[in-house]
């Protein structure tokens, strides 16, 4: 008797990740692209601003413990498309918006909703994918926040100075609200979708957590939040991934400023050069996750594979600062692709959590990594901010370097040997 062939469902999964991930970032970086054309209609300065594109930050990092404990509990299914419609609902709502309380405010509301987005993620990779193809999973379902940036960011600064900075918001929103839906009448947990028995064993027998995703009858105690605190090896994690998310944060939100306004490029020529770093970091997170599988599957050591990538990604995004000492807009952004593509191959911060975390708390677990992660998603735009506000960005880009050699420490001297912690 001929034995049954897997499917392949969970390569459908893996770029239904993707679409969302590229959704997700453009919501949150959809800012930054009006930005310029915002600021000269509203009359807003670098330190306004500078709040404005950190409000995000604020709910989106403190909301990440509370959004991973939820993901704990209610099946991605529901959850996913719930957050999705509500934070596309707000985008539309930043088109409407004419003053700085109005964006600030709004822009809270989407970084409340969108805080759970990468504890699902996480959590639907680890049910559907085992560990020797989990990175490569994330690796490319990450990319898409560089690869939707890369190809939407000229066509967005286009519709801005075509139609509006306003339209740049209904359109992102409106798409966000389509594949929510999307997402809601085509997602199921593994046992629940159309992969077979085959499919199903063979992720299981490779690490997968095929019940993650289902609803659960544990009740979260302080004990449980202490526990994703105590353990140096988590905070090795959390704090590499701090560095990681620095540097994006920089091009999530002051890049193009930076290339208009401090380059002097035009709106078409800064389109076209700020999705060279966005390209770049798409090719690094590529190669990072599936460069980390295949060292694994070739005998190293599962902490060889993860850590390797990400500790040379994070040293090489610190040649940023190369980018002040340039003024050829070609060499400014050479160095900017060369920092963004070392960010990419650091970007596989999520398949050290699916391997660390307790494995009853792998939401609460990511959702602290996250938060942490994400608190420079406030420390950046104000910092830069701050230091751009005699129109320099030099010193801002000194401390994106520094930030990513501290990472590149932290994941060398304090996470040791990668194993899941044992409460």
């Amino acid at each position: 008797m001929t034995a049954q062939k897997p499917t392949f469902m969970r390569y459908g999964v893996m770029l239904m990740l993707f679409v969302s991930v590229v959704i997700t970032y453009l919501d949150r970086s959809n800012l930054s692209i009006a930005a310029p054309a915002m600021r000269a209609e509203l009359g807003i300065d670098t330190i306004h601003m500078g709040w404005i594109l950190s409000a995000f930050g604020w709910t989106y990092a403190f909301c990440q413990i509370p959004g991973g404990w939820l993901v704990d509990r209610v099946p991605p299914r529901f959850f996913y498309p719930a957050i999705l419609i509500l934070w596309s609902v707000a985008t539309v709502g930043l088109g409407v918006a004419g003053s700085v309380a109005a964006l600030i405010a709004i822009r809270l509301c989407i970084g409340l909703l969108e805080a759970p987005s990468y504890s699902i993620n996480n959590q639907v990779v680890t049910s559907w994918f085992p560990d020797r193809e989990r990175a490569g999973a994330i690796g490319f379902y990450t990319s898409g926040q560089f690869v939707g940036l890369a190809f939407l960011t000229p066509v967005l600064l286009f519709l801005a100075e075509s139609h509006g900075w306003r339209a740049v918001f209904y359109t992102t929103g409106v798409g966000g609200l389509v594949w929510g839906l999307f997402w809601l009448a085509m997602y199921r947990n593994p046992r629940q979708s159309r992969a077979n028995e085959a499919e199903i064993a063979h992720i299981e027998s490779g690490g997968a957590l095929t019940e993650l995703g289902g609803k659960t009858k544990t009740h979260a105690s302080f004990a449980d939040f202490l526990t994703v605190f105590q353990y140096r090896k988590l905070w090795g994690v959390y704090i590499g991934q701090f560095a990681v998310t620095s540097c994006q944060w920089f091009f999530l939100t002051w890049f193009p400023t930076y290339l208009i306004e401090f380059r002097h490029l035009s709106f078409v020529k800064s389109g076209l050069y700020a999705s060279v770093p966005f390209l770049a970091a798409f090719l690094g997170v590529l190669c990072s996750g599936f460069l980390s599988d295949r060292m694994l599957r070739g005998g190293l050591s599962l902490g060889v594979a993860r850590k390797t990538p990400i500790i040379a990604g994070l040293l090489l995004s610190s040649v940023i600062m190369g980018a002040n000492f340039v003024d050829s807009p070609v060499y400014v952004v050479g160095f900017m692709a060369l920092a963004f593509f070392g960010n990419g191959l650091a970007s596989i911060g999520w398949s050290l959590i699916s391997s660390v975390a307790p494995r009853r708390l792998i939401g609460l677990t990511g959702g602290t990594f996250n938060f942490i992660s994400n608190l420079s998603g406030i420390t950046t735009p104000l910092v830069i901010g701050y230091l751009a506000d005699g129109g320099n960005f030099a010193p801002g880009l000194t401390y994106i370097a520094v930030v990513a050699v501290i990472g590149a420490l932290a994941y060398i001297l304090m996470i040791g040997k990668l194993e899941r912690v044992e409460e």
